[in-house]
Parts: C-alpha cells; sequence; structure tokens
C-alpha cells in the first residue's frame, strides 16, 4: 500500500467552509492536497501538479463536478470521488458515467471519504 504522504488529492468545492474542512482533515491524514474553488481552478492546478486523485464536488457554478471529472479523466486518467447532496440512483449513475469511481453524499460521513481514497489510491 503506498504511503499517504506520497499521494496528490485535488479537492474541489465552491463552498469555502467545505473546501476549507476537507482540506483540513485529508492534510491531516497524509495526504498532499491541492484545494480549487471551480471547475477552472481545479483544470489549472491539475495541468500544474500531478495528483493521484480528484474529490470534488457536483454542483458548481462555473462548469459542474460532472463536465470537470469528464476532463480530467480524458485528459490525465485521475480517479474521483464525487460528492453532493444528491444520492438518487440517477445522481450516482450519472457520476459514474462521468468517469467517477465513487460517489458520496453530503454532508460527508469523513470516515466514508477516507476509506474510498484508500480504495482507490492507497
Amino acid at each position: 500500500m503506498a504511503d499517504a504522504t506520497r499521494l496528490c488529492v485535488l479537492v474541489v468545492d465552491d463552498h469555502d467552509d467545505t473546501l476549507t474542512m476537507l482540506q483540513r482533515l485529508l492534510t491531516r491524514h497524509g495526504y498532499g492536497v491541492h484545494a480549487a474553488r471551480s471547475a477552472d481552478e481545479a483544470l489549472r492546478l491539475a495541468a500544474e501538479n500531478k495528483c493521484d486523485l480528484i474529490v470534488s464536488d457536483v454542483g458548481m457554478p462555473d462548469h459542474d463536478g460532472l463536465h470537470l471529472m469528464r476532463q480530467l479523466k480524458q485528459q490525465y486518467s485521475l480517479k474521483g470521488i464525487a460528492l453532493s447532496g444528491y444520492a438518487r440512483e440517477a445522481d450516482v449513475r450519472a457520476a459514474t458515467a462521468a468517469g467517477f469511481d465513487r460517489h458520496i453524499a453530503k454532508p460527508v460521513d469523513f470516515p466514508r471519504l477516507i476509506s474510498a481514497i484508500k480504495e482507490l489510491v492507497g
């Protein structure tokens, strides 16, 4: 299993408090974290940094997380975890179709998020 300190997670959420909380908690667990408040900022950070995984909100004002994941999957083959306040079957299917490997409903269950990260990238 890979050492968490070597793994880079790109976290994307337009809600400042959620983004800050995720960034702090993932950093405390030993992950390198790049935080973006928009899909456009996430695309820039992904181009500038080698990330292993994206954890992204689905509903954002510039481009939604589904659009973002499609681009990142195509360009960098990133694994991804979708975060969303919507967790119906159709929402999970849409996230999977966009390239996300996991879907976690908000509010985020942090132990479940850490477990999903470990399953995907170690």
